[in-house]
């Protein structure tokens, strides 16, 4: 029954997210098209067969059974729908160039504005932001306890990890994952030392750790640190909005910067994560407080958005591809084009979505 509960308010925690960033999302879209002049069909939260909805107006509302996403449906937005001519005017494909731009770019904006409306109230409330650069990400070892097993295995300042095991390690958390989940197991490190590597074997302390909800857990610690540099602060309440352009736009930055290095494979792509960990991050925020979840919901809305803006056909980067296309050629690709590229873009997002759902399996059976 405790198992039942605990994935339980997992999957809750779960839904709640997915469903505030989709819900985000599509209302961008949603709300630029009717200021836009275009008739909006229907607006669903999830795909698939419908759960529940209600018509309100000329737009019927609607919650579906797969909750892994949600659309807007405009009026003459499929390829090759016909439209009649006194409908034309409120139709998506016969809007003017820079509207239908604005409508499909309106989704992943309106994510980086959840963030950013987060991070604002955060500083608003004077507390901390974490808001790192990739470098403050990395695994560089910047302080040894004294004492610590860290200092017990041989471990400086200046070494970085580069491996633990048989698993190559590119960030810090990576590493801090690892060492948590393994409190009194001895593990082989490979550092790098001044351009050179060397083993050495580490035996993360047990510390016990209670989370929000009154549980009690067993972590590792093997007592390294980073200095705080990307810590942001409000001086003021009125200097929050200034600050969370900030924290939004480094937020952001990093994220860009994450996904490029992971196309030049200096990251490893073992770092995509799918629903199963998206769900055990969600869960794992919500124990450890509601700050820490709304945190991880701003960060994962600034991914949403980020993502959304990849050049693939089917995303809404995909669709602004076509539109700075059709401004180049000051003509529209053909139906035949588009209708090639969005098959092309949908295997590659199922090819995506089962790599990372592989990476799930992977990263989390052993837990």
């Amino acid at each position: 029954m405790q198992a039942i509960q605990h994935y339980g308010f997992y999957a809750l925690a779960f839904a709640i997210a997915l469903g505030a960033l989709v819900a985000f999302h599509e209302f961008g879209h949603f709300w630029v098209a009717r200021r836009c002049g275009v008739k909006v069909l229907k607006f669903s939260i999830g795909f698939g067969p419908k759960l529940t909805g209600r018509q309100v107006g000329e737009t019927e509302y609607v919650i579906s059974a797969i909750p892994l996403g949600g659309y807007v449906k405009m009026l003459g937005e499929d390829l090759g729908d016909e439209v009649s001519a006194e409908d034309k005017q409120r139709s998506f494909a016969h809007a003017p160039l820079l509207r239908r731009t604005a409508i499909v770019a309106a989704g992943p904006v309106f994510n980086l504005l959840l963030a950013y409306l987060i991070f604002t109230a955060w500083l608003a409330t004077g507390a901390p932001l974490f808001v790192p650069s990739f470098a403050d990400l990395a695994s560089n070892v910047e302080a040894v306890v004294p004492g610590s097993p860290a200092e017990a295995a041989g471990l400086r300042k200046g070494d970085k990890i580069v491996q633990i095991g048989d698993k190559r390690i590119t960030t810090w958390n990576e590493m801090t994952d690892i060492v948590k989940r393994n409190p009194g197991t001895p593990l082989p490190l490979v550092v790098e030392r001044d351009g050179r590597t060397e083993t050495l074997t580490i035996t993360p302390a047990a510390r016990k750790e209670k989370l929000a909800d009154g549980t009690e857990i067993e972590i590792g610690q093997i007592g390294i640190a980073k200095a705080n540099r990307a810590i942001l602060r409000s001086e003021h309440v009125l200097m929050a909005p200034v600050d969370g352009l900030e924290a939004t736009w480094g937020w952001t930055s990093l994220t860009v910067v994450g996904i490029a290095k992971m196309l030049t494979r200096e990251i490893s792509t073992d770092n995509i994560g799918g629903p199963l960990t998206i769900a055990k991050i969600s869960g794992d925020a919500a124990t450890q407080g509601f700050s820490n979840y709304v945190f991880l919901i701003a960060i994962l809305s600034i991914n949403l958005g980020v993502l959304n803006l990849l050049p693939v056909p089917v995303l809404d980067g995909g669709h602004l591809l076509f539109f700075a296309i059709e401004a180049v050629k000051r003509r529209p690709l053909s139906i035949r084009s588009r209708e090639l590229a969005q098959q092309v873009g949908f295997f590659l997002l199922i090819c995506l979505m089962l790599y990372a759902f592989r990476n799930d399996i992977l990263n989390l059976w052993p837990r």
